[in-house]
């Protein structure tokens, strides 16, 4: 199956026909859409609650906070469709989305998607520069923000670039503190007859299951972002292999606290949410005393939460202690391997499963759910390998998911323990090629795998485990050795001083890299080089993977869904050397 270098714009299509047809004929997509999904849930029910605003929304915009059933919520939908639909957005138009985690928001995605029309979501930190460049790559027709975040006026950023583009046309914008050139959408009069017309249309829609329905940015922590169009099918292809390891029910309380803009947010909140038919909790931004008061307050079920945050509540005893915790059941947490008795600890002490995801905008495949790997101290590590012979596995993606391990020098198939190579991936949660005009190359090998620049390293008595090792181009090469960050970061994430860390190659004249420690220190502690090494020294890890400087920082940078901008800190670190 040949897959596309890119796709142009326009195309309503994302997937090849070939590759729709079989993927509908074994059952690893469904024949339904995402609007098909919502609707399902209005008319099951109606009365339940669907969906609460942050808890600090007034704060963050100026709204009050709201919380809907789900009939409240399709009537808002409705509603915000028939805004749309007057001020001309149909179907296959781009629609730039800037705004934070919402009722409104979950509101927008879906009248969108009722219109046939396809949502490019943004982060909210993103600014003029990152907002024109996605305009004008996407073709965008319209922008939906809100009045103001925070010290921002985000719907006056968008309206200044009306004028600088040639098919940006409106600026549509929640409020309070909504500007006269932008169409606010919470008290714009919506008459009957606009209602029913966006109805009406809404219902000629003719939609498939490989329709556009999002574009998504890659994180941009190597390079400029690159678009990556999505369909109803993949996503919820990605939903439902979520769902195996987070078992969201109509009973369910989730607590989003990941920008509803990529993969992150997608994956581990509003397609379970709209899967399980339970009541979606939103956060925005990361403020853990209000994370952490939403889960106590709406007894919480499932929530997300970055490495970093989960093993700084295990150490904080008096941060945790101010919160009732007790009603989590299953926390979902990716980005990089979390230390072990991070993850027995919650499972063992607090009665929480930990729930290992790997992924990208561009696929995601691998699924540590307690089902597969019972064993917490495993799980934190270890990811299934779907490729392990005469091995079965709960989740569902292990049966429609290819995996390669591939050595990125040789090009050879990487098959012994111990092993490492470039994970490669073919199946129904990966997309089919980036934006036009977003990407050089291709990401896919000659047999259509997505190379995912990421090292895995093949474990297991019988090889049934992958462990993450790093990004290829995060490696340190020491003296012709290579070194893992995540791997060295795991090990001194259990050391009681360090808060966050962060491992970077600096230049050396005689070995060309050496390791060094960027660490963000826990309250009142003063790590030492000397601490760190005899720490690693006691894990018996080799000589050459010891680091040879250590700075100690306030905070380490990250991007909108939490992982480390190591590229941001390597040139800061240089910079000040």
């Amino acid at each position: 199956m040949s897959t596309p270098l890119s796709l142009p714009p326009t195309a309503r299509a994302c997937h090849p026909d070939a590759t729709v047809s079989e993927y509908l004929e074994r059952g690893w997509w469904q024949d339904e859409t995402l609007p098909d999904l919502f609707d399902s849930w209005v008319q099951r029910r109606p009365s339940h609650a669907a969906t609460t605003d942050p808890a600090n929304l007034v704060d963050l915009t100026g709204a009050q906070p709201r919380s809907l059933t789900w009939q409240e919520l399709d009537e808002f939908v409705r509603r915000v469709a028939a805004v749309f639909h007057a001020r001309g957005i149909r179907q296959d138009d781009t629609v730039a989305v800037q705004m934070p985690n919402s009722v409104a928001l979950t509101a927008t995605y879906l009248a969108l998607w009722r219109l046939g029309a396809v949502a490019t979501p943004m982060p909210a930190s993103y600014r003029r520069h990152e907002l024109s460049g996605i305009v004008d790559a996407c073709s965008a027709v319209a922008v939906v923000t809100v009045g103001k975040l925070g010290d921002r006026s985000l719907a006056t950023e968008a309206s200044e670039l009306v004028s600088g583009h040639r098919t940006l046309g409106t600026v549509f914008a929640f409020g309070p503190h909504v500007p006269e050139q932008a169409v606010e959408i919470d008290t714009a009069s919506v008459p009957a007859s606009l209602l029913d017309e966006a109805d009406t249309y809404a219902a000629a829609v003719v939609r498939t299951v490989n329709d556009r329905v999002t574009v998504c940015w890659t994180s941009g922590t190597e390079a400029a972002p690159k678009g990556v169009p999505r369909c109803h099918a993949d996503w919820l292809a990605v939903g439902r292999g979520v769902q195996d390891g987070l078992e969201t029910t109509e009973d369910s309380v989730l607590v989003n606290p990941f920008p509803l803009v990529n993969m992150a947010g997608f994956a581990a909140a509003l397609l379970p949410w709209l899967l399980g038919g339970g009541h979606l909790v939103h956060h925005h931004p990361l403020d853990i005393a209000v994370y952490l008061g939403q889960i106590q307050h709406h007894r919480a079920t499932h929530t997300t939460m970055p490495p970093a945050i989960l093993t700084m509540l295990l150490k904080n005893d008096a941060l945790r202690g101010k919160f009732d915790l007790s009603s989590l059941t299953r926390v979902g947490a990716g980005g990089a391997p979390l230390p072990p008795s991070v993850v027995a600890s919650w499972q063992n002490d607090h009665g929480v499963e930990v729930i290992s995801f790997f992924g990208s905008n561009e696929g995601v495949c691998l699924l540590g759910a307690p089902g597969d790997i019972p064993d917490p101290t495993v799980r934190a590590q270890h990811l299934p390998n779907y490729a392990a012979p005469d091995r079965s596995w709960v989740v569902r993606l292990s049966r429609s998911t290819e995996v390669r391990l591939i050595d990125p020098v040789t090009g050879a198939l990487v098959d012994t323990i111990g092993g490492r190579g470039e994970l490669r991936l073919k199946g129904p949660t990966v997309f089919a090629g980036y934006l036009e005009g977003t990407a050089t190359s291709s990401p896919f090998d000659e047999d259509g795998f997505l190379c995912s620049g990421d090292v895995f390293e093949l474990c297991g008595e019988h090889g049934e485990y992958l462990r993450f090792v790093d990004r290829i181009k995060e490696i340190v090469i020491r003296g012709g050795m290579n070194i893992a960050p995540a791997e060295i970061e795991g090990l001194l994430q259990d050391h009681p001083a360090v808060a966050e860390v962060a491992i970077i190659g600096i230049p050396d004249e005689v070995l060309g890299e050496k390791c060094c420690a960027v660490v963000v220190p826990t309250a009142g502690a003063t790590p030492t080089l000397d601490d760190l090494t005899a720490h690693l020294r006691a894990r018996d890890i080799a000589s050459f993977k010891l680091p040879e400087r250590i700075e100690l920082v306030d905070t380490l940078p990250r991007n909108a869904v939490g992982k480390l901008l190591r590229r941001h800190i390597r040139t800061d670190l240089l910079e000040s050397l």
